[in-house]
């Protein structure tokens, strides 16, 4: 692989509302324009973060000025924002909006997650249509959750699955102030209404023993319909990261292979997987290199040839790793690089987007891969 183009999708603006950009999500439309969200704040974590939305028609070089579709957000008459939307195009122009509300009434004035207790704010998942290619946007609709899922993480687009139905990917949280011990795990729900209603939760990811997590899941369909995920995954005997693994699934999202050491650390960006089958997984070494860097694999079960690596980012500094599961998560607000998301794009190109910058402000960037050198 090699980096074609690199450049700036959209710049914070210190000391104000939109100081930190994170969370990037982009998606290649049918029409051919490229459309690119968000999230906003002062800081990483804070009770001004909203989402912004960009476009470009010129394949990812320029980006138009950003606009916010959604004004203040309430969920059970309790004001909360809007952490992630991750979108998908269900047919040309109609796009399924999911997002992450984050509960800022219950604890007013608390972080997203607690140190002590390793729990985190009340939180829900929301949906929205569109029906002009993400200019307007219906009212949300709460997506319900079982009491055993307790503060739902959205970590993926919804999927489109090979027989018609969706599955969206949601990893479990303890709530805020539960001190019993976290038995984390990631599940799917299914849809076969076009997301109007979700079946039981089904698990894919999940250590009885409590000690391996499986964080930010990423999911990718292959053409054959396979599912393939990827999981930051998080030894808290150690309190270390350990390599990503990968599971697959051949019965949309049913049952699952056992999970794969893929050889590299640690966190993974959503997979782009090209028609041809081919798959470019991007992902963030935060403790060794400091970097984002990017593999190729023929397939979504092949190994990712390490002679197509590319470094789509280098960080001038190493992030801390503390000893306790807490204090970390608590630390991740500070985390100045990462959350890659990549698309494959109609020419077989592969459109990277990701945050960087400092912990006063932090804006998104974005780099195209090409493939030419690899078929």
């Amino acid at each position: 692989m090699n980096i074609l183009a690199t450049g700036k999708l959209a710049q914070g603006v210190p000391g104000t509302a939109r100081a930190t950009l994170t969370f990037g999500h982009v998606i290649a439309l049918a029409d051919g324009t490229l459309l690119a969200n968000c999230r906003a704040g002062s800081t990483k974590d804070s009770v001004d973060e909203t989402i912004e939305f960009y476009r470009s028609q010129d394949g990812g070089h320029t980006w138009s000025e950003a606009w916010r579709p959604f004004g203040k957000t309430l969920v059970n008459g309790l004001f909360g924002t809007l952490k992630i939307c991750y979108m998908t195009e269900l047919t040309p122009g109609h796009l399924l909006g999911a997002a992450m509300w984050v509960d800022r009434t219950t604890y007013p004035g608390q972080g997203l997650f607690n140190a002590e207790t390793e729990g985190c704010l009340p939180m829900a998942i929301l949906l929205a249509e569109s029906r002009d290619g993400g200019v307007t946007w219906s009212p949300w609709r709460v997506v319900p959750m079982p009491d055993e899922i307790g503060p739902p993480s959205l970590t993926n687009p919804i999927l489109k699955l090979s027989n018609g139905t969706l599955a969206m990917s949601i990893e479990t949280n303890k709530p805020y102030l539960d001190r019993s011990p976290w038995r984390q795990k990631v599940v799917f729900f299914h849809s076969s209404d076009a997301g109007q209603t979700w079946a039981e939760p089904v698990i894919v990811g999940f250590d009885p023993t409590g000690r391996i997590f499986n964080w930010d899941q990423r999911c990718g369909v292959a053409p054959d319909g396979r599912i393939v995920t990827f999981n930051w995954t998080y030894d808290t005997q150690t309190t270390r990261y350990v390599n990503i693994h990968r599971r697959i699934s051949s019965d949309h999202g049913y049952t699952w292979s056992a999970p794969e050491d893929l050889g590299f650390a640690d966190q993974a960006a959503h997979p782009a997987i090209l028609p041809d089958g081919r798959i470019v997984l991007v992902w963030v070494d935060r403790f060794q290199t400091h970097s984002i860097r990017a593999r190729l694999a023929s397939d979504v079960a092949a190994a990712f040839d390490p002679q197509s690596e590319v470094v789509v980012y280098t960080h001038g500094s190493a992030a801390k790793q503390d000893d306790n599961t807490g204090e970390l998560l608590a630390e991740m607000a500070l985390w100045s690089f990462g959350l890659p998301y990549a698309e494959a794009l109609p020419n077989d190109d592969v459109f990277v987007v990701y945050y960087a910058g400092t912990e006063k402000g932090m804006d998104i960037y974005w780099a195209r891969l090409g493939l030419e050198d690899e078929k």
